[in-house]
């Protein structure tokens, strides 16, 4: 992916300075994310794609997750890097950082299943499993 990313943000190593100032939120959700965690998935967390660094992706499964402090509510630019990162083929979530911090286990499960989506029990056929035999 680093033929699409923007020049200035390669040549300046913007990724690498943001990586060395992650937020408590970031900090906490990446020694989750690290190291294969989350059934063998790869995350990479501030990562340049295009003319953004990403917090943290997993390219395999096409997935964005951005951890956002108050300076974001109701973010046109977000809108906006969303919608391209969308139409490039991503989805992206989104918390906030007092939810990674007060609530890690319900964002975790949130992105297990964005990663693993369960797939929904099939009922039985008519007839099947009604405890009625001849």
């Amino acid at each position: 992916m680093k033929g699409q990313t923007n020049t200035f943000i390669l040549n300046n190593k913007l990724q690498r300075a943001l990586r060395r100032n992650l937020t408590d939120a970031e900090q906490l959700l990446w020694k989750r994310l690290r190291d294969r965690q989350f059934n063998g998935h790869k995350f990479r967390r501030q990562h340049p794609f295009g003319d953004f660094i990403l917090d943290f992706v997993c390219l395999e499964a096409r997935l964005v997750i951005e951890i956002d402090g108050g300076q974001h509510m109701d973010s046109e630019h977000d809108r906006t890097r969303d919608e391209r990162l969308v139409q490039s083929g991503f989805q992206v979530m989104r918390f906030w950082n007092n939810q990674v911090l007060n609530e890690l286990d319900s964002v975790l499960e949130s992105i297990w299943n964005a990663l693993e989506p369960h797939p929904h029990p099939s009922l039985p056929l008519q007839g099947e499993g009604t405890g009625g035999g001849n």
